[in-house]
């Protein structure tokens, strides 16, 4: 693709463009002329994500509508974010979309645009821009506005989900280069240069993460709000927290489990990742290190988990093995009961309830117990607030 643009821009000869002019000598043209000339190898091979990174003024936005076409204008009714995605979409597939771009918090879906936080923010629109736009997709000011780790996080989560549906295309354009390691895009181009430049995809570069047991009042109430269910906690569980470069991020809560037979069932009572985080897998990270440090120490470490993408992340991974199917469970029937059983099972008919299913840590244990009995027994700090 060659590209040979050029913008004018008429520049009004009004009394202080000419004082401007004079304080800073700067020739007064009538006209001002910004001009773009290279080629763009686009066709040599298949390619999903690109980016047009650079610093401002230097023709981002105008090479991204000249190239591949204008973003798309998003409004914001004012009501639930939920619906502000095209009629035209089921529940299904804008909850598919929202938990693939780390949109996952299921009560944020349920607020207006204008409260979210700025990483919510950013992240919905991603995800409105991925499921309402066509074949190919442009965003610009990619991550402009958000804190950078946010930036990263997200970036990383928007190329994930693309590269699972091919052919779709997406061309970002922003002047952060921090997030080419994490977007991963196919080939940049540097409107200020004209330099185009293809990409091998890489490993995302790694977090340096820590858990360790906290104290419950000073880690939950920051994690309570996130919690797809409730906010409230058993006053008996272990708390735990994920902290990414010191600052927290995910948070699991552990109960004793009692059961009929067997009594070295520990189960988890609530997991939260932030919403500034989530899209990493961090949640698995936490959970498959208790469960590992549990197993060390004897016990069987179970999740009951009733988010459908949680569900699905469980069923994916070889550390966890499936103890009860998703079905449904009811409060009001209460145990394990599940909804529409059959009637000769003698329970009756009800409609209404949630997803449920009964996972078990089934990977390696810690090698160290001295280890994993500091990690679980150890006493709890209070570093979450």
């Amino acid at each position: 693709m060659l590209v040979n643009l050029g913008v004018e821009i008429d520049v009004p000869q009004t009394p202080r463009v000419k004082q401007l002019s004079g304080m800073f000598d700067v020739p007064v043209r009538e006209k001002l002329r910004q001009e773009w000339k290279g080629e763009l190898a686009l066709d040599v091979k298949p390619w999903q994500v690109g980016l047009i990174v650079g610093p401002s003024g230097a023709g981002k936005s105008t090479l991204l509508r000249e190239l591949f076409g204008a973003p798309i204008e998003l409004g914001w009714k004012g009501g639930p974010v939920i619906d502000d995605f095209a009629a035209s979409f089921a529940i299904e597939a804008i909850a598919e979309i929202c938990q693939a771009v780390g949109f996952n918090s299921i009560p944020s879906w349920m607020k207006p645009y204008a409260v979210l936080s700025t990483g919510e923010r950013f992240r919905v629109e991603v995800a409105r821009q991925l499921l309402e736009g066509k074949h190919l997709i442009a965003i610009d000011e990619f991550t402009s506005v958000v804190d950078r780790q946010v930036a990263q996080i997200g970036a990383h989560a928007v190329q994930k989900y693309l590269r699972k549906r091919p052919p779709r295309q997406l061309v970002a354009a922003t002047c952060h280069y921090d997030v080419i390691d994490w977007l991963q895009p196919d080939w940049t181009l540097e409107p200020a240069t004209m330099s185009f430049t293809w990409r091998e995809l890489r490993r995302r570069p790694e977090l340096a993460v820590e858990i360790a047991r906290v104290e419950r009042h000073s880690s939950w109430p920051l994690f309570a709000p996130f919690h797809y269910l409730t906010n409230e906690l058993h006053v008996a569980a272990n708390c735990f927290v994920l902290f990414v470069e010191g600052r927290p991020a995910s948070f699991c809560g552990v109960l004793h489990r009692p059961h009929a037979k067997v009594t070295n069932i520990k189960g988890v009572s609530r997991v939260v990742t932030l919403p500034d985080y989530q899209g990493l897998g961090l949640a698995f990270v936490l959970l498959d290190r208790l469960g590992a440090a549990y197993k060390a120490l004897g016990y069987r470490f179970r999740n009951y988990p009733a988010h459908p993408s949680f569900m699905r992340g469980h069923d994916r991974s070889p550390r966890w093995a499936l103890c009860k199917r998703p079905g449904q469970f009811s409060p009001a029937l209460g145990r394990t009961s599940s909804i529409n059983a059959h009637p000769h099972e003698g329970k009756r008919w009800n409609m209404g309830g949630r997803p449920c299913a009964v996972f078990e840590y089934v990977g390696p244990a810690m090698t160290a117990i001295d280890e994993a009995r500091a990690l679980i027994e150890g006493a709890p700090i209070s570093r979450a607030a």
